[in-house]
């Protein structure tokens, strides 16, 4: 009779709980569905670095690609195959910056959107001893390969400086950023241009930091996002839900200090003083709301002209557009839009 009366009251009470049970279904259902709505998108990045990815990554991790129905995808490829890709429709979006510029100027149909940095980040390490430009006369330096971005810097701050960078100072091709730290460690080279995080190696190592390029005069454009002429014609919405997501992961890196670092630490394995670090001696770089100058534009472009046969630039609207993106950054801020904890 116990064991009856037992069983009816759980009989009885197992209607509310059926009830919450079907609710709760109903809205795992609901969201299960959402998440099935939410569009695959792919942005090729040429590396998992700091410039290249960090507000895509953030925008990410913090849901707002989400919030825009959007499900973002980053997919690591060399900084030409990328613009190949995109060209050719395989990706959406690309983040590349140099790389872009060159087919752009030859008539392809790619247009600048946004772009999170406007430095190179590199820095001129050199041996303790060595203290100014000049003192590199006669020495030994090394790049990732000769013809490369860093070459080409270390050619324009030796020749800004009086010194011809293929007769008074050898410039050795030595490879990936830490393969340079590690050639000027161990003496094979007197200096080398180094990136992130082979720049904070040679800090803590005693190393002479002669040039911080960041903090120049010359032009790169890094985390961009580039897409073809083609996509904007007939997606106009997903461009703007894309640039949306990526303006508030831009506005976040900006404002939080401390929640990048931890986000981006996660994401790229290294320690949140590692990276926090590495936040503060890129932070120059990062361009005010998304865009660029007209000025800023022109001179990214200079010293690429000859290499394409063009004497001339063509206008810069061809190349870049960032018309939208400071849309979007105005109507965030105007309305008192704030990043996340």
């Amino acid at each position: 009779m116990k064991t009856f009366l037992v069983l009816r009251d759980l009989s009885m009470t197992s209607k509310s709980w059926f009830l919450l049970w079907a609710a709760l279904w109903v809205l795992l259902l609901s969201l299960r569905g959402e998440a099935q709505e939410l569009r695959k998108v792919y942005i090729a990045v040429p590396g998992i670095s700091p410039g290249a990815s960090s507000v895509f990554v953030i925008a990410k991790e913090m849901g707002y690609y989400r919030d825009e129905g959007l499900q973002v995808e980053l997919v690591v490829m060399p900084a030409a195959v990328s613009v190949q890709a995109l060209i050719g429709g395989n990706v959406e979006f690309v983040s590349a910056g140099g790389a872009v510029i060159p087919p752009a100027l030859r008539g392809a149909s790619i247009r600048f959107l946004f772009s999170a940095f406007y430095r190179p980040m590199y820095w001129l390490f050199s041996r303790p001893e060595l203290r100014t430009i000049k003192s590199l006369k006669g020495r030994k330096v090394g790049v990732s390969s000769i013809g490369s971005g860093p070459d080409s810097l270390l050619r324009q701050i030796l020749r800004a400086n009086g010194i011809d960078g293929g007769r008074d100072v050898t410039i050795m091709a030595v490879g990936a950023s830490t393969a340079r730290f590690f050639a000027l460690q161990a003496g094979s080279v007197d200096a080398a241009m180094l990136g992130i995080p082979a720049n904070l190696m040679a800090q803590d190592a005693g190393f002479h930091g002669l040039v911080s390029f960041i903090q120049q005069e010359f032009v790169e454009f890094q985390g961009n996002v580039v897409v073809r002429e083609g996509l904007q014609r007939s997606d106009p919405a997903l461009i703007e839900k894309f640039l949306r997501g990526t303006v508030k992961g831009f506005i976040y890196y900006g404002d939080n200090r401390l929640g990048a670092s931890k986000i981006l630490g996660r994401f790229m394995k290294v320690s949140e003083d590692r990276m926090a670090r590495t936040y503060d001696a890129i932070l120059p770089g990062l361009t005010q709301d998304g865009t660029v100058s007209e000025e800023l534009q022109k001179k990214s472009v200079e010293h690429i002209l000859e290499r394409v046969g063009l004497k001339e630039p063509p206008p810069m609207d061809k190349i870049f557009n960032y018309t939208l993106t400071k849309k979007i950054y105005e109507d965030l801020r105007s309305k008192g839009w704030r990043a996340g904890p």
